[in-house]
């Protein structure tokens, strides 16, 4: 028995070891002892307690103190409580420290505030405070216009933009101004008399797009539009004329076979009445040898009477067929 508890005695200060060294373990791996050697040599003051307590609201510690020491270091005025709240946000507490140095770098007046709000509205804050000393050119697509006198002009233009960092939260983006300068550039070719007169002056397009003031609620500044080609595209109201002189041409062949039809119906009609006339004269016809057997038998008519009827009637049949004879003859010659 002494000889088991002996042995357990000689194991007994390694596993002592052990734990503490598990529990140093654990406890670097807790709290950012390095994180705050950093944050102390950068002249950052940080307590142990604050990290800690970064780790019980689940915020990485790093991405809170690296960009409290870089701002630190080229001396922007924020605190570890604004850019804990602003990751706590959902926000990107490294791009908004860069871009509030950036911002001091180039004289813009930037607060932290207004940083993270257009931050947290989805706008790349770094990349408005860069547009706002290096300004972005826009290419438009080529944007077609039609002049009065019929001839397609398309234009294309680069727009020369400037962010504004005080109307980025709320104001309009790059498809509202293209769509913008599209629009004038149509107007201003839909009101010039000719195509020529574009094709002479294209600087009057971006003379009169300009003073139309199209960065009004928008997140940029125009600085400038210029023209970058010009094209002339498709003869419209050539196009249009022969539309309409085709479509006139199927209107008045409609209307042709319409009377056509209408002749047609009528002739079929006169047609259907001479046959029921053809048919009253037939029926009428029919009714005389009854007329004449009546008349007999009543004594109205002699048979001297129905005699001479019929002598008429060979007469008649006879004149009928000299006459047609004749009228063959004089065919022939």
């Amino acid at each position: 028995m002494d000889s088991g508890f002996d042995s357990l005695g000689d194991f007994f200060p390694i596993i002592i070891i052990g734990i503490i060294i598990i529990a140093i373990v654990i406890l670097l791996t807790f709290i950012p002892v390095a994180l705050w050697i950093s944050a102390l040599a950068a002249g950052v003051r940080v307590s142990i307690f604050t990290l800690v307590g970064m780790r019980l609201r689940r915020v990485v510690p790093n991405r809170v103190i690296n960009p409290l020491i870089k701002a630190h270091k080229a001396g922007v005025d924020v605190n570890i409580n604004q850019l804990e709240s602003h990751y706590l946000a959902g926000g990107n507490v490294d791009r908004v420290v860069n871009a509030l140095i950036a911002a001091q770098r180039a004289n813009i007046e930037l607060s932290f505030e207004r940083a993270a709000a257009i931050d947290l509205a989805g706008r790349d804050v770094l990349q408005a405070v860069q547009m706002s000393v290096n300004p972005k050119v826009i290419e438009t697509p080529f944007i077609a216009g039609i002049a009065m006198d019929g001839i397609e002009v398309k234009a294309k233009a680069r727009i020369t933009v400037r962010a504004n960092i005080d109307r980025l939260v709320g104001g309009a983006g790059e498809e509202t101004v293209i769509a913008r300068v599209g629009e004038g550039v149509v107007s201003t070719i839909g009101s010039s008399d000719s195509h020529k007169k574009v094709l002479e002056n294209p600087d009057s397009i971006s003379h009169n797009v300009l003073n139309r003031g199209l960065d009004a609620g928008t997140a940029f500044e125009i600085l400038s539009i210029d023209i970058a080609d010009v094209d002339i595209g498709k003869n419209i109201g050539a196009i249009l004329q022969t539309d309409q002189a085709e479509a006139d041409k199927n209107i008045a062949q409609a209307k042709a076979e319409e009377r056509r039809a209408m002749a047609v119906a009528q002739e079929q009609e006169m047609v259907a009445r001479v046959e029921e006339m053809r048919a009253k004269v037939v029926e009428a016809e029919a009714d005389v040898p009854l007329a004449l057997a009546e008349a007999l038998r009543s004594g109205n008519m002699g048979v001297m009477d129905y005699m001479n009827y019929k002598n008429i009637n060979a007469d008649t049949d006879m004149r009928d067929s000299i006459g047609k004879i004749s009228d063959d003859d004089s065919d022939e010659k």
